[in-house]
């Protein structure tokens, strides 16, 4: 990438995926494929089913909210100002507390962030359907486990 990127989050496109929202903040296309980020909003219960990626590392940054993310075999609780990588590999899951929470993804070399925007045309709820994640992981590289 040899341009300076900047995002403006006001003009950053949200995508309602059920349980949680998703905002956008930097797509692939946008960062010559380094990397994607997306702000996640939601209340209390798993965000998502449990998945491995074997083609890109995903970050998480703690913002609001307490989390209980289950990387491998092992339960990290994790509040605001946290920050977990979850290295390629990994089978992972993460859970939100009893308010709810908010954070900040970043998916390394970006374009996992597709996925999301084509979830969130499916019914509600697919975000944590196994069946809906087992087919998508056809074609991204979030493989349900």
């Amino acid at each position: 990438m040899t341009r300076t990127l900047f995002i403006d989050g006001s003009a950053s496109d949200s995508y309602e995926l059920g349980t949680i929202k998703m905002r956008l903040l930097a797509t692939a296309d946008r960062t010559d494929g380094l990397f994607a980020m997306g702000e996640f909003a939601g209340g209390e219960g798993p965000w998502t089913v449990p998945h491995v990626h074997k083609k890109s590392e995903e970050s998480f940054y703690v913002m609001d909210g307490l989390f209980t993310f289950t990387i491998g075999t092992d339960d990290i609780e994790a509040g605001p100002g946290s920050f977990i990588v979850v290295p390629r590999g990994l089978n992972h899951v993460m859970r939100a507390g009893p308010d709810g929470g908010r954070l900040l993804t970043l998916w390394t070399p970006g374009g996992l962030e597709a996925m999301f925007i084509e979830l969130s045309r499916m019914p509600v709820d697919s975000l944590r359907d196994p069946e809906v994640r087992k087919a998508l992981s056809l074609r991204f590289d979030s493989i349900p486990s």
